[in-house]
């Protein structure tokens, strides 16, 4: 094999392991036997996920013997870091001498401060990777900001989001353009609300019925709906969305620093947000009784919600009601209320759009998402599920409705226009046949059985009825959980292959132009064919990498806001140590058995030593740990109940034993 270049992996004893050339170092169920061991005197100082040169140096064979022999490596440069920056706590490891614990788990080692400002022992700081030399120990960092005394919890939400990649404030530059904004951008959204209606460039729905539906805590409003009866008996539709496009405009410092967030980050207790909020809470943001600008998709339907006819376009709107999804939910349960007769009429269309889509073989995941409420000191006070409501699957599927439309509108005007006009899609490719070996293997082991058809191909309608089975059973979350970690990643590209989850040929994300940047490209394009300012090839161009982008950008957010929430539910369990709760054994190792606590969804840790007195050895073909003498065995999806014995919130980790 020739030297070649790959990111390395490393355990938390610095041990590293390379892909080969030709394989997928993601790919869940590869055969992980066929990569490079790289011995720890070999990483040459290579860090996870670094972009490095390997050589092959033959058959390593593990002193301890434990290890049976395997194809070795060592690094012969270092090409890029995969990452420069790191957050975590001060510690001073002896007189003098002060270190950097990461956050980041697979950061291996503590980095050495050469600069620490002001910063502290004790403190939560940002610090830059410098140096690392050949003969030193600990590679070596400069403080670059310090976030706050370690374990309070506005440091902490703040190092959360830092440690992503996100900042809650703004650069310079943005700050300017935001404050030109507030001084002038009341009068230029006037300006051209009248332009649009005047030229007839645009479509007039200010009079049309109107109304938006969200949480109640949202502060900004991407979406709403209008509805109105035509004189033909069918029923039009719009779906009206912020036109941030107008005031974030190509090479501006706006639209810079939007590119580079390209998300919002929603943690427990904040927004870090894609754009200053004189545009997503006002300007863009459409509020009720004020004119907005819109990019709206509007629909004929019929009696059976089948579209007659459709438009993409510019639009102006005034919203006439501002609903949270439980208003809404009171307004149709009563029969009666504001705007009652049109909020009864998209609930009837919703319903047959959901049913058709459905029969086509959308996945129906419906998972309970959890909702932690703080205080005002950002103390946990309860943990909840969040409840779905009719109306949270009404703005749902007119939402996918006009994703789906753009898509394929865009795809049409793209293959018309040649090689060089370019669209950006959202796609969810079918899921790999291994895993869905395993996971029927798994659903087997807990009494589950999923029809696998050959080369481990499974349809939409088979996995509803899975998840249609499990409803209301102790397992029933973790057969969700299961279930959408075996399906492949939806991301970002120019190449569409469709989205399998929704069973959809075309789909892009339109709606949310105010928390997601490929949103505000989609903007751009759907007006740029309907007549208005150019996409530029060399835009189009960048396309690829923006995707790209996008897609990574949104795995550090979500990473984000599911640490944030771990966090809090750690230290919501924190002052119930020595309590008994019901669990569900959610995971097995050679190290223990995970659980995941039934009230909170909170994931902990069994050790191994602590599942008894016998020796435990692990079946990874039935996920179980099984006891050599007494035959007991501790199985994936079985019920336990558990004991709380420590509670690591800085870390987000539990530890119990079986009570």
């Amino acid at each position: 094999m020739q030297p070649f270049e790959a990111p390395i992996s490393l355990t938390k004893k610095g041990m590293g392991f390379v892909s080969p050339p030709g394989t997928d170092p993601k790919a869940k169920n590869r055969d992980k036997s066929a990569d490079l061991l790289i011995p720890p005197a070999a990483t040459l100082h290579a860090l996870h996920g670094d972009l490095v040169r390997v050589e092959p140096t033959g058959m390593h064979r593990d002193p301890s013997g434990r290890m049976p022999p395997r194809a070795a490596g060592k690094v012969v440069a270092i090409i890029a870091r995969a990452r420069e920056h790191f957050v975590g706590t001060l510690v001073e490891d002896k007189p003098g001498h002060v270190i950097l614990e990461p956050d980041y788990k697979r950061m291996h080692l503590p980095i050495e401060i050469t600069a620490s400002a002001r910063a502290r022992p004790g403190d939560k700081v940002l610090v830059r990777l410098t140096d690392w030399p050949a003969e030193a120990e600990l590679p070596q960092g400069v403080v670059e900001e310090v976030i706050g005394k370690a374990g309070e919890h506005d440091v902490e939400m703040r190092a959360l989001a830092l440690g992503a990649g996100f900042r809650s404030d703004f650069p310079p530059g943005v700050a300017a353009e935001a404050r030109r904004l507030e001084a002038e951008g009341r009068e230029l959204l006037r300006a051209e609300a009248a332009r649009r209606v005047e030229t007839g460039v645009a479509r007039d729905f200010r009079a049309v019925p109107t109304m938006t539906i969200d949480p109640a805590d949202a502060k900004d409003f991407d979406d709403a709906l209008s509805v109105r009866r035509l004189e033909s008996g069918l029923v039009e539709v719009g779906v009206h969305i912020a036109d941030v496009s107008f005031f974030v405009t190509p090479g501006s410092a706006l639209d810079r620093e939007a590119r580079e967030r390209a998300t919002s980050v929603y943690l427990v207790d904040r927004t870090i947000p894609m754009l200053p909020e004189i545009l997503s809470t006002d300007l863009c943001s459409l509020n009720p009784a004020e004119d907005r600008l819109a990019v709206s998709a509007v629909f004929t339907l019929d009696e059976d919600a089948n579209v007659t006819d459709r438009w993409f376009g510019e639009t102006v709107i005034h919203s006439d009601r501002r609903y949270t999804y439980e208003d809404a939910q009171q307004t149709l349960d009563q029969g009666a209320g504001d705007l009652h007769d049109e909020l009864a009429t998209l609930h009837k269309l919703s319903e047959k759009i959901r049913a058709r889509r459905s029969a086509k073989g959308a996945i129906e995941f419906d998972t309970a998402e959890v909702k932690v409420r703080l205080d005002e000191r950002g103390t946990p006070i309860a943990i909840e599920l969040k409840e779905r409501k009719a109306t949270n699957l009404l703005i749902e599927d007119f939402m996918l409705l006009a994703n789906e439309a753009v898509a394929e509108h865009l795809s049409k005007l793209a293959a018309n226009g040649g090689p060089h006009f370019r669209s950006l899609y959202r796609v969810h490719d079918a899921p790999d046949p291994d895993r869905i070996e395993n996971l029927a293997q798994l659903l087997r082991v807990m009494g589950h059985n999923l029809a696998v058809g050959a080369g481990g191909k499974v349809s939409g309608a088979e996995l509803n009825r899975l998840l249609e089975g499990v409803k209301g059973t102790p397992e029933e979350y973790l057969v969700k959980t299961a279930t959408l970690r075996s399906m492949a990643k939806a991301v970002y590209t120019t190449d569409n292959i469709g989205h399998f989850g929704l069973a959809f040929d075309f789909y892009t994300h339109f709606t949310s132009p105010i928390r997601r940047y490929p949103d505000l490209v989609i903007h751009r394009l759907v007006k740029s064919h309907a007549g208005g300012n150019p996409v530029t090839a060399e835009e189009m161009a960048a396309f690829d990498a923006l995707a790209l982008h996008c897609s990574e950008r949104e795995v550090g957010a979500a990473e984000a806001e599911r640490d944030s929430i771990k966090m809090k539910q750690v230290e919501f369990l924190a002052p119930r140590i020595g309590e008994v709760f019901d669990a569900v054994i959610s995971g097995v190792s050679e190290r223990g058995a995970y659980v995941e606590e039934q009230s909170t969804h909170a994931d902990g840790m069994i050790r191994i030593t602590d599942l008894g007195n016998d020796y435990l050895d692990y079946d990874e073909r039935h996920y179980r740990l099984v006891g050599r003498r007494t035959g007991k065995a501790f199985q994936l999806g079985d019920p336990i109940k558990v004991r709380l014995v420590a509670a690591r919130p800085m870390l987000k980790e539990l530890d119990f034993v079986p009570a």
